[in-house]
């Protein structure tokens, strides 16, 4: 299962709704671009050294995916097939559309533009 930001903030949060999802994914995944949002916005937070802490113990039990050539073919599919249907989304969340594309796994995520892509499967949390 590939995580999009806004689940990786949850399962820091220790959100319930996320627990059940997490615990049957055969392999979780970040995007390295999911991470740096993650950094970005933990950067911002005044629980900063909290989230940096709780990073430091579960970021050894995912997988950091990384785009490459194969990725950066899929990202220029999908922005090209949403240009054409007229509903864009956000670069960032078109890369990591990419990935969970190119690897056929579900991408766990709130956001509902993500529902516009083909061949992508989100879980809600």
């Amino acid at each position: 299962m590939i995580l999009d930001t806004n689940a990786l903030s949850a399962w820091a949060d220790g959100l319930p709704s996320i627990e059940s999802h997490l615990r049957s994914a055969t392999s979780l995944i970040i995007p390295s671009i999911v991470l740096g949002e993650y950094y970005f916005g933990i950067r911002q937070s005044r629980y900063r050294e909290r989230y940096e802490e709780w990073l430091r113990d579960y970021l050894p039990l995912v997988q950091v995916a990384t785009a490459g050539h194969t990725t950066a073919q899929s990202y220029a599919e999908i922005r090209l097939e949403l240009k054409k249907q007229g509903s864009p989304i956000p670069s960032n969340d078109t890369w990591i559309a990419a990935m969970a594309r190119q690897h056929q796994l579900p991408l766990l995520s709130q956001d509902r533009h993500f529902d516009q892509v083909k061949d992508l499967r989100r879980i809600a949390f």
